[in-house]
């Protein structure tokens, strides 16, 4: 298969070559915002959403991209049309946007104070990265675990969580510690009121009594899957609700239980801190869930899962 292409401040780049300087403020101090799409059958999903949000974390850290919204949009298109030829039959893959404030000379204080946004040409790139569909397709069929640790999520009186950004060792914290439990599990975090938040990277769901339940947008990312599963439960007249109370007690007396995100779609989970939900196999209101959202996408990726992961062994 050929490198993908990623495009990085105006030139194309193979993915594994792709480089920026260790004096960039991204790398040096996580001074960066992204975003992370995925295509279905080559096209990208909502790819103006995810540019929305973006562009409102780009304006929350003060970061001037140096293009505007519908430069990005075309950019990232541009970018998928010419990774076409390298796209393996029934493949997709994740189109990320990274962009960093710049490189900084130095990132000590100034003599004359802390100038700690000096005026710099913020580092853009545009990514594609491949789906792991040999993990999927277990999780799809089988459903997979979830572990909630000590580790807690960052208070919006840090970072506000709506915020996309790189600042993640509390994630890496979290997975580590959720590792030693059950090394296949997924963390589900903590605010720092003992509520539930989010995965690494994942919104999560309950489902009791035939209702979805889903903590609400305090300290958690405002998930465009997310969004896009209560419109689909909307559609189909599942009831839910939004709330910034849910404890893990609601949790593991659950019926059914599932992770969201771009890539992923929908995983179902059967177990959480080792105590298992309904019969311990993906439930039937998750599974409506996600026959509908393939209906949405114009693509069965649990089948597409399945294929790649055989053509893998």
């Amino acid at each position: 298969m050929a490198e993908y292409l990623i495009w990085l401040n105006g030139k194309y780049i193979p993915r594994n070559q792709a480089k920026i300087s260790m004096l960039d403020r991204g790398f040096r101090l996580g001074d960066v915002v992204f975003d992370t799409e995925r295509t279905f059958n080559g096209k990208v999903f909502k790819l103006r959403d995810h540019l929305e949000r973006l562009y409102h974390s780009l304006q929350y850290m003060r970061i001037d991209p140096g293009m505007t919204m519908d430069d990005m949009e075309q950019l990232t298109l541009d970018v998928v049309q010419n990774n076409e030829p390298n796209r393996p039959p029934g493949d997709d893959y994740m189109i990320t946007q990274i962009v960093t404030r710049g490189q900084a000379d130095s990132l000590a204080p100034s003599p004359g104070g802390a100038k700690v946004t000096p005026d710099l040409k913020a580092n853009v790139s545009i990514w594609i990265d491949p789906i792991d569909f040999v993990g999927h397709s277990r999780l799809y069929r089988d459903g997979g675990h979830v572990v909630i640790p000590k580790t807690r999520a960052l208070s919006s009186d840090q970072v506000d969580a709506k915020v996309k950004h790189f600042n993640r060792l509390h994630f890496v914290l979290a997975q580590m510690e959720v590792a030693d439990v059950d090394p296949d599990a997924f963390p589900v975090l903590l605010d720092t009121d003992g509520n539930l938040s989010e995965s690494t990277g994942f919104n999560f769901f309950i489902i009791k009594d035939g209702k979805l339940r889903t903590p609400g947008d305090q300290n958690i990312l405002q998930g465009i899957t997310r969004t896009t599963v209560l419109e689909i439960a909307t559609q189909l007249g599942i009831p839910f609700t939004c709330e910034n109370n849910l404890q893990p007690y609601d949790a593991y007396t659950a019926d059914e239980a599932f992770l969201c995100n771009t890539p992923s779609c929908i995983l179902p989970i059967v177990k959480i801190d080792n105590r298992i939900l309904g019969d311990g196999s993906p439930g039937p209101i998750t599974k409506q869930l996600m026959a509908a959202c393939e209906e949405m996408v114009g693509l069965n990726f649990v089948d597409q899962a399945d294929r790649r992961s055989q053509d893998a062994h």
